[in-house]
């Protein structure tokens, strides 16, 4: 179960906002995932939390199919990125959710809401800028063999996405992206009404979405990982040179060099911040204390997940 404040639920698919928010599964899969699998649904969040680390250390290998050397500091690069995101980031996500719980029995504008998605974007940002280093070392020691099978698994990916959002009818498209805006919003308010129903589904229909678009800037990524980092393994560059690729790589995945990709992300974004703060404003006062109550919960999960050591 996802987390539910997805500010892009009404205006895009999950896996778009993926593309938009997060870095390519090579230089932001060390950050990302350990944000990702805190952010569950409350039963099974605490377990995941604290597995995170292993979790992420198995969809690492996945891509790479490490050495038993890379096992080793992969798997102590990501037990400390762990501990220090218990330790630092899980105050600041209880101060988000108190600040939000407190705006969420009024009315909400759509600045209101943009500010929400910007502090969750800084909050990413700042794991992924946390794992840097790690990622920095590890591009270092991976073989051309490796890269070849990274670049399979990202084929792998890319026929996934053509099959959810690229491929069948326009309208079964619609579809699964309209069941999953639905979903999102009722693990935060409860049950919809009709009203509420009607602004998502408004929403979607005219959001600027655009999944070839995002395919398009997904597969640039992917490619520009690839090209920037095959001539960093194999101990073929310095480690100045390496961090110096990488941080660029880094920048490039989190603001897309291309000018029309920005803009359209700009869209969405506004398309986010209005769809979220219409859908907000469509709902009656019981469901508003059902998302005080849901994010009550997950504040105290996340005190909890603080408190603790493993």
């Amino acid at each position: 179960m996802k987390f539910p404040l997805d500010l892009g639920l009404l205006t895009r698919s999950p896996a778009a906002g993926a593309a938009a928010g997060r870095c390519t599964r090579i230089i932001g899969v060390l950050g990302a995932l350990a944000l990702a699998v805190g952010l569950q649904g409350c039963s099974v969040m605490k377990i995941a939390y604290n597995q995170a680390a292993e979790l992420a250390y198995w969809h690492l290998d996945g891509h790479f199919d490490f050495t038993d050397a890379q096992t080793l500091q992969v798997k102590a690069d990501l037990n400390k990125l762990q501990a220090w995101h218990r330790q630092t980031q899980l105050p600041a996500y209880i101060e988000t959710l108190q600040k939000l719980r407190q705006q969420i029995p009024a009315d909400m504008d759509a600045a209101a809401a943009c500010a929400l998605y910007a502090d969750v974007r800084g909050k990413l940002i700042a794991v992924s800028n946390r794992a840097e280093p790690a990622v920095v070392a590890l591009v270092g020691t991976l073989n051309a063999d490796q890269l070849v099978k990274l670049e399979a698994r990202f084929a792998k990916g890319n026929t996934e996405y053509r099959e959810d959002f690229l491929d069948g009818s326009p309208k079964a498209r619609r579809d699964k992206r309209y069941k999953q805006a639905v979903s999102r919003a009722e693990m935060l308010y409860g049950n919809l009404e009709h009203k509420q129903l009607a602004v998502i589904g408004h929403r979607i229909d005219n959001s600027h979405f655009s999944a070839a678009v995002s395919y398009e800037e997904k597969v640039r990524r992917q490619q520009d990982a690839l090209q920037t980092m095959r001539p960093l393994v194999a101990g073929q560059s310095t480690p100045e040179k390496t961090q110096v690729a990488m941080k660029g790589l880094f920048e490039r995945t989190l603001n897309s060099p291309d000018p029309a990709y920005r803009v359209y992300m700009d869209k969405l974004t506004q398309d986010a911040c209005a769809g979220f703060a219409e859908l907000h404003n469509s709902t009656t006062h019981a469901q508003r204390s059902k998302a005080v109550e849901t994010l009550l919960k997950y504040e105290q999960d996340f005190r909890t997940l603080h408190l603790q050591k493993s």
